[in-house]
């Protein structure tokens, strides 16, 4: 059987988990024209706007990955992977479970793949608050050693849009109220007239320094930031970590 299948092209490989019956077509069709308008802009005004995917790898009770607006990650269970071996032997990896686990959050900007990682106890509405001030703050950094004055970063710095999920922990009230005011409100000008792109409505458009644009439900393909996440994976997969520090 294997040889007939394998003449008529086909080839043996594992079930991918799906999430298409849950997606919403029409929002994720607006939610990618509203992207690619954002890309388009960066593209020619790298200096006026920053697009970056946010992310957070996490472990979690599931073995399903984005059934829900979380997502797995890393912990000292070894991560089994395919590998090359001799034919009629197997590498073996220890199977056992193990406590420990590594919450990581960080962000990738478009433009030149620029990665911002940091490390947390937690992950919750406070933890993201948190790293997303220090992302903030690692901004302002760049924008002072390229020669600008800290003091006029809000007028004159990069607009930020940050691309997330729609996890519970980026959305809490308090929170969010936080982020506005932390991070001033600021007028941007109008960049462009495509009547398709629902998000310019104005001549200005008012929003904070740094605007929150949330991805479609169970659209984690839209997030290039879960590449990182799985190459990551990747390069720990067969290895045994004996410690948190190490892994």
């Amino acid at each position: 059987m294997r040889r007939i299948l394998e003449k008529k092209k086909y080839v043996y490989v594992w079930s991918k988990y799906s999430l298409e019956s849950k997606r919403d077509s029409e929002k994720r069709k607006a939610f990618k024209e509203k992207l690619s308008e954002y890309l388009k802009i960066e593209k020619e005004n790298p200096e006026l706007l920053q697009v970056w995917f946010w992310d957070g790898a996490f472990k979690v009770a599931t073995q399903v990955r984005h059934t829900a607006p979380h997502e797995s990650g890393f912990s000292l269970r070894v991560i089994r992977r395919k590998n090359w071996c001799k034919k009629g032997k197997r590498k073996k990896v220890r199977g056992d479970r193990r406590k420990g686990r590594v919450n990581v959050m960080g962000a990738l900007r478009y433009s030149d793949k620029k990665r911002f990682v940091d490390f947390l106890k937690k992950s919750n509405s406070k933890s993201f608050y948190e790293v997303l001030k220090l992302f903030y703050e690692e901004l302002i950094n760049e924008w002072i050693k390229a020669g600008n004055k800290k003091e006029y970063f809000v007028k004159k710095g990069p607009k930020i849009v940050i691309i997330l999920d729609n996890a519970s922990f980026h959305k809490k009230a308090e929170y969010i109220d936080k982020i506005e005011t932390e991070m001033p409100n600021r007028h941007l000008q109008k960049l462009t007239s495509n009547p398709c792109t629902a998000w310019v409505k104005t001549e200005f458009l008012e929003m904070s320094n740094i605007h929150l644009e949330y991805l479609p439900k169970y659209s984690p393909d839209y997030n290039l930031i879960e590449l990182v996440w799985h190459s990551a994976k990747e390069y720990i997969a067969n290895r045994l970590f004996e410690s948190i520090e190490e892994l």
